[in-house]
C-alpha cells in the first residue's frame, strides 16, 4: 500500500487528531507542514484543498480527502490494527461515527464563536458577545460529554480510540480562550489528563512544535508542499 500523506495546519489546529489516528493506525505515513494561514490561503494549498483548511489527506490513490470525519473514518477503515478498525454496520461502528459527529459538530463548532473573537471580531461589543455566546456553547458541549464519561473510561467505553485522539485536539482549545475551568468537569479533565499519557499524543504534540521526537508508528518524516504537487501534477 502506498504512503499516507497528512497536510496538518499550525499552530494547534485540529489535524492532531489525525495525527494521533495514524500514529495508532500501524499505517505508513507523511506529513506535511502547512502554517496557517500564510500557507494555506495560498494557490499552491488551494490545489490540496480549495476552503483552505486543514487537515487534508491524500490517499493510496492519490486522491485527497477532507474533513476531519472523513479522514478519520478512511484511516479506521483501512487500518491493519484490529484495535482501532470496526467492521461496517456493527455496533462499534455506528458508535465510532456517533461520537465522532458529536465532537466535531458539537465540541468543534462551540469553539468557532470565541476564534472568530479572536481573529475577525472588530468592536469591544462584538467581541463580547461572541463570547458570551461561545461560552454558552462551550459549557453545553462539556456538559454532555461529561454525563458520556461518567460511567466509562474512554469515549467509546473501555477501549481506546480515534475520537479520543480527536478530542485531545480539541480540549486543548480551553487554554486559549479560559472561558470554563476544565476541573469543573472531572471526567472531561480525566480523559484530557489520561491522553497525555498516550505516546501519540506526546509524539502529535512534539510534532507541531518542532521538537525531537520518536514515533511509535510508522512515521517516515516529513514532504513539502511543493514536493507533493511536484510528485502528484494530477493535483490542480
Amino acid at each position: 500500500m502506498s504512503t499516507l500523506t497528512l497536510f496538518y495546519g499550525v499552530p494547534s489546529g485540529c489535524s492532531f487528531g489525525s495525527i494521533v489516528a495514524l500514529e495508532w493506525s500501524g499505517l505508513s505515513y507523511q506529513l506535511c507542514r502547512i502554517e496557517m494561514p500564510a500557507e494555506s490561503d495560498t494557490e499552491a494549498y488551494h490545489r490540496i484543498n480549495p476552503l483552505a483548511e486543514t487537515p487534508a489527506l491524500l490517499d493510496s490513490n492519490g486522491q485527497v480527502i477532507t474533513e476531519s470525519m472523513a479522514i478519520l473514518n478512511h484511516i479506521m477503515a483501512i487500518s491493519p490494527n484490529s484495535s482501532f478498525h470496526y467492521p461496517q454496520a456493527t455496533t462499534q461502528f455506528n458508535q465510532f461515527n456517533q461520537q465522532l459527529a458529536f465532537l466535531n459538530t458539537t465540541l468543534f463548532n462551540a469553539f468557532s464563536p470565541l476564534w472568530y473573537s479572536l481573529e475577525h471580531a472588530s468592536s469591544t461589543d462584538s467581541i463580547q458577545a461572541l463570547r458570551d455566546y461561545g461560552t454558552a456553547q462551550v459549557e453545553k458541549a462539556f456538559t454532555a460529554l461529561e454525563r458520556t464519561l461518567s460511567h466509562q473510561t474512554w469515549l467509546m467505553g473501555d477501549h481506546i480510540s480515534f475520537v479520543d485522539g480527536y478530542y485531545a485536539g480539541i480540549a486543548r482549545w480551553l487554554k486559549y480562550h479560559d472561558v470554563i475551568d476544565i476541573k469543573n468537569f472531572p471526567n472531561c479533565q480525566r480523559l484530557h489528563q489520561q491522553l497525555q499519557d498516550q505516546a501519540a499524543v506526546q509524539f502529535a504534540h512534539a510534532i507541531e512544535q518542532q521538537q525531537l521526537t520518536q514515533s511509535s508508528g510508522n512515521f517516515l518524516g516529513h514532504v513539502s508542499l511543493e514536493q507533493v504537487l511536484q510528485i502528484h501534477p494530477h493535483l490542480k
